[in-house]
């Protein structure tokens, strides 16, 4: 054995013990040193394996159980403040997969990590794992990186350039750039599976959002972000963008069926109000600080369930909405 494989055996039976072994599959010395074998086509003595679990045990902190532990034979513990559990992984895999936000080959390669954290065990119960959902993933591969390139230049306090597509019909329907915007990010928030950059554009005063998956080409700039905005500020924005329609607040009070009830608080979190209608059992009243435009994106889809009372331009909105879609349905 060369100096290269000696000095590589701690690893090789680290390696071992985090893929094949769990409180229900312990391995014996003899049953490592095979399976050192088979992977490395390293030969080890059984003696050296148990001399080197010392090592990982009592001089690197890894929690080793052995045989005077458990009577059987060796495996290795999960750290519970590094090491993901099984359920935490399929979570993470599961939201991968169906985000519509990354490209499949991004996914699939996200996928493929998260497994190689697991055990050959834990792997066996997704080996037939399935993606049902329909084909709305993005095709632009520039999301990860655009993500990472925001961020920094967020924390560097830089703004950024980038251009900006939205689908268009033509004489086929395609991805057309639309804008070129240069931006003072602020942050970025995950709203019903796509991620959106808060930013002020050169010229404006208030926050806009920008779809993540829409944007190619990010250059960050020299400028200094140069306005200045709490994070109080970006927190009522972020929570009051219903859609994620950017625009002033105003209270809006609206007749809900009871049925909306719980898709009220997980659309609009918890800071609402929300009164019983005496005699009604089957409707509530709500009232909730929000933008007009994007409560009323969320009340047309809930048309049958939803009655606008305030503010009076948007009940009349809703109104003329309504008589529209009417006539194009009539005979």
């Amino acid at each position: 054995m060369d100096l290269y494989e000696k000095n590589g055996n701690v690893l090789y039976i680290l390696n071992v013990l985090k893929k094949y072994s769990d409180e229900n599959h312990m391995l014996s010395a003899t049953e490592i040193q095979r399976r050192i074998k088979e992977i490395y086509n390293v030969a080890i003595d059984t003696r050296t394996i148990r001399r080197n679990i010392n090592l990982l045990k009592y001089k690197l902190d890894y929690d080793i159980s052995t045989r005077d532990d458990n009577g059987k034979g060796y495996y290795l513990n999960r750290d519970p403040e590094t090491d993901f559990e099984p359920g935490e992984v399929r979570a993470i895999i599961d939201s991968f997969s169906y985000a519509n936000y990354i490209v499949p080959s991004i996914a699939k390669n996200i996928i493929n990590k998260c497994k190689n954290i697991q055990t050959i065990y834990e792997n066996d119960k997704i080996k037939d794992y399935q993606i049902y959902a329909n084909d709305s993933k993005t095709e632009n591969v520039e999301v990860i990186k655009n993500i990472e390139d925001i961020s920094d230049s967020i924390y560097n306090h830089k703004k950024i350039k980038f251009e900006y597509w939205k689908y268009a019909i033509t004489n086929k329907l395609e991805k057309k750039m639309v804008s070129t915007p240069t931006v003072s990010p602020f942050a970025i928030v995950y709203n019903k599976q796509e991620f959106y950059l808060i930013g002020i554009k050169d010229g404006q005063t208030e926050f806009y959002n920008y779809r993540i998956d829409r944007i190619k080409n990010i250059q960050t700039l020299d400028e200094e972000i140069t306005i200045k905005k709490k994070k109080s500020e970006i927190q009522d924005f972020a929570e009051s963008s219903i859609e994620m329609f950017g625009g002033k607040k105003e209270e809006v009070e609206a007749v809900c069926h009871i049925w909306l009830l719980d898709t009220v608080l997980e659309t609009f979190g918890r800071n609402v109000t929300i009164e019983k209608i005496s005699g009604d059992e089957k409707h509530f009243k709500l009232l909730v600080d929000t933008n007009p435009l994007g409560f009323k994106m969320w009340a047309m889809r809930n048309i049958d369930l939803v009655e606008v009372k305030r503010p009076l331009s948007l009940r009349n909105e809703m109104i003329e909405v309504i008589k529209n879609a009417m006539k194009k349905y009539e005979m």
